[in-house]
């Protein structure tokens, strides 16, 4: 039974197999090559172009950072009429030490320093007995020359009169005539004498030459007085001075020397009175420039009928100046120093140009341009020190505010 069980199994056909395409399988891979060469490729071409327009906006960026971005400001034109603030030296319009003329110890002084006196007022009295006695000595022998000179005009004119009558000779007459001349002589330098000792006598009482101030008192009672004729050295008993006109002297500069003139008004501030102006009037110059200094002296004088200026004070003294040129202000954030000089960068067509530029005065955070300008320019603020003729430059936009963005 088991051989036919096989051979059953044996005579059965086997599955057919399933049908395929060779022509399709074939095309199939190759569109998906083409797809796939499509994709790589468009993946290269994309990075490319990306990097290349990365590189240039790259460059571009570059490019206009390489170029300063700056803000500019246009020069202000300075006030026709310019104000100039200069030191002064306040001083007395007179002012005198009081010396003795004579000899002597004194005896009484009257006042002190800050003490007002009239003209013509007793200061101090010297006592000097020598020329008390030298004078009483002279007036004795005035006394007895004028004595001698009268007996000597009798006989002169007795002779004369015996000559007539020939009882006397020619040269009695001549001796008489002879003898009162030489007594008239005598007289006439015993007078001399007699006056010179009352003019010292006189000086014993000091008195004041002017009105004025006594401003400082060098002795004191018993004090030896010396007028130094005799060698010694001066004594200057007081000094005075005249305050109710005071003398300003003030250097001004050789730029405004021919527009400081004679009648220009002058205006006072002093420390000690903070808010207060005194007015003055500038009456003369010194006509001359201190080489040393390169300055012209001036004097301002001003009235103090109330005191209340002091001499020697410090004033700031202001001018107003008339201009005589053209000049212009800028920040001072906008010079450049460079070894060939001062400069400022311009801005034309958005590049820059260095304008050389003479300074005036300084005021702090602005400066006085006296050459340079003409008005019309951009001037470049806070300019970089690499900046360079030629360079380009781009102006910062400005809000609506007036600011830069």
């Amino acid at each position: 039974m088991q051989p036919e069980a096989k051979k059953q199994v044996s005579t059965q056909e086997p599955p057919s197999p399933p049908v395929t395409s060779k022509q399709g399988r074939p095309r199939r891979g190759w569109l998906t090559a083409v797809v796939i060469v499509a994709v790589f490729a468009g993946l290269l071409v994309s990075g490319i172009l990306q990097r290349v327009h990365t590189s240039a906006a790259l460059r571009t960026e570059t490019d206009d950072m390489a170029v300063p971005t700056i803000s500019v400001v246009s020069p202000q034109r300075a006030a026709p009429s310019q104000e100039i603030v200069l030191p002064g030296n306040v001083q007395p319009y007179v002012t005198a030490p009081i010396y003795s003329r004579t000899n002597g110890y004194l005896q009484a002084w009257y006042f002190d320093i800050g003490a007002h006196v009239k003209k013509g007022q007793l200061l101090a009295v010297i006592a000097t007995p020598e020329v008390d006695q030298q004078l009483g000595q002279s007036r004795s022998n005035l006394s007895t020359a004028e004595a001698n000179l009268r007996l000597a005009e009798i006989t002169k004119n007795r002779y004369e009169g015996l000559l007539k009558s020939k009882a006397v000779s020619q040269q009695d007459v001549d001796n008489a005539v002879g003898t009162y001349n030489a007594n008239k002589s005598i007289v006439e330098a015993d007078q001399a004498n007699v006056k010179q000792l009352e003019a010292l006598q006189s000086f014993e009482k000091i008195y004041a030459p002017f009105d004025g101030i006594i401003t400082a008192r060098n002795t004191d009672v018993g004090a030896l007085v010396d007028s130094g004729s005799s060698g010694g050295v001066k004594t200057d008993l007081f000094h005075l001075s005249q305050v109710d006109r005071l003398r300003v002297y003030v250097n001004v500069p050789e730029e405004y020397s021919q527009a400081t003139t004679s009648g220009l008004t002058a205006e006072l501030t002093l420390s000690e009175f903070p808010g207060k102006t005194f007015t003055g009037k500038l009456v003369r110059t010194s006509e001359a420039i201190n080489f040393e200094t390169r300055t012209l002296l001036a004097e301002v004088d001003v009235t103090n009928p109330t005191g209340k200026l002091l001499s020697g004070s410090y004033a700031e003294v202001h001018f107003k100046v008339p201009g005589t040129t053209t000049t212009y202000i800028l920040p001072v954030d906008t010079l450049l120093f460079r070894k060939e000089g001062l400069r400022v960068a311009l801005v034309k067509d958005n590049k820059a140009r260095l304008l050389p530029v003479t300074p005036g005065r300084d005021f702090g955070d602005t400066i006085e341009i006296i050459s340079g300008l003409q008005g019309g320019e951009s001037v470049i603020v806070s300019p970089p020190d690499s900046l360079v003729n030629g360079e380009k430059v781009q102006i910062a936009p400005t809000n609506a505010a007036g600011g830069m963005q």
